[in-house]
């Protein structure tokens, strides 16, 4: 299997960018700052325009809030809702994760969410995400993951970044034996993709972001340090990263 790009996008533009370079994929999301959140119907439907015909897929992020992924009924019933409506209303599949408060995988969270993407498609592809690098051990994991018959994983291989993960991610490989495929993400820049598909890994997951800066200094939410600021996909960065991998 040649090695699929995924760019991690918040809009139309982000999709134009992924469809220049080539990218198999999208994930759709917004608040990329906060590890990303469910995006608005008006996004996803952006989003395929942006795609058309010839455009990398659209997957779409379904987290219903920030800070963690150990959820109440009331957010994974959200979650599942969400999960229908994108697959229904276009997307190729979704990005989902749960875990429980010891740190495990929430399996019957995951099962509800997968189902309520194939109830709506059955060749939908549902991608758990990093939830499983915070689990106690996300080599273990993968097996509950693979038990569920999921389409791929995103992960680091446990760290923060993918760079740092790459034993882990090498291990995750050799386990899954082509039986479900492996994505890293997260820090994934020019200057480390190589080493990183190195690993093996079926996919890389990047984000070839750069922030536009507010004017002004309220601020603007809790989490806020200024008066706003945003992140942009890239064309230039995105370029690098694929002259880096020599594509």
């Amino acid at each position: 299997m040649s090695l699929a790009l995924e760019v991690a996008v918040q809009d139309a533009a982000g999709v134009r960018v992924a469809r220049e370079i080539g990218a198999r994929r999208v994930e759709l999301t917004q608040a990329l700052a906060l590890g990303g959140l469910t995006p608005s119907p008006a996004t996803l439907e952006r989003a395929l325009e942006a795609a058309a015909d010839a455009g990398p897929e659209i997957h779409v992020l379904v987290r219903p809030r920030a800070g963690g992924f150990q959820y109440e009924p009331d957010e994974i019933e959200t979650a599942v809702r969400d999960v229908r409506w994108m697959i229904a209303h276009g997307a190729a599949g979704v990005v989902i994760g749960a875990q429980h408060a010891d740190g495990g995988l929430d399996a019957a969270a995951l099962e509800r969410l997968r189902d309520a993407a194939r109830s709506e498609r059955t060749d939908a592809a549902v991608t758990v995400h990093r939830v499983i690098d915070v689990t106690p051990d996300p080599l273990a994991s993968l097996d509950a993951v693979l038990a569920l018959g999921f389409t791929r994983v995103l992960t680091s291989g446990g760290a923060s970044a993918a760079r740092d993960g790459v034993p882990v991610l090498r291990a995750m490989v050799d386990a899954a034996e082509h039986r479900i495929e492996i994505m890293a993400g997260s820090g994934v820049t020019a200057r480390n993709a190589a080493e990183i598909a190195e690993t093996g890994v079926d996919a890389l997951h990047f984000s070839a972001k750069r922030t536009v800066a507010a004017t002004g200094s309220v601020r603007m939410g809790s989490a806020a340090d200024d008066g706003g600021g945003h992140e942009v996909t890239d064309l230039a960065e995105a370029r690098a990263l694929c002259a880096a991998l020599g594509l």
